[in-house]
């Protein structure tokens, strides 16, 4: 079994009235991926993403370009320590 893995992101770009938070939450169920997603007051977007490593990967690769609307111009992302503390996948307000 894969190592279980933490990244938080945060998203740059027009990421905001794109229904990014929304399309990241179903990407993250397709991968069961656990953790979070919300809007920042600067324009950002902010994950945690919470499973396997190809997982959590494959979620941070779809961020990288997100919904049809969406113009990411950059993902900035940190490893941290695994929590195991989200059981599901939500969008944070």
């Amino acid at each position: 079994m894969e190592d279980k893995v933490r990244a938080h992101a945060v998203i740059n770009g027009r990421v905001q009235g794109v229904f990014f938070r929304m399309e990241t939450h179903k990407a993250a169920l397709r991968h069961h991926v656990n953790g979070w997603v919300k809007n920042n007051r600067d324009g950002t977007v902010e994950a945690v993403f919470e499973g396997e490593k190809a997982n959590v990967e494959a979620v941070l690769s779809w961020c990288g370009h997100g919904p049809p609307r969406a113009r990411v111009e950059q993902v900035k992302m940190e490893w941290e320590p695994f929590s195991g503390k989200y059981l599901n996948f939500s969008i944070r307000y």
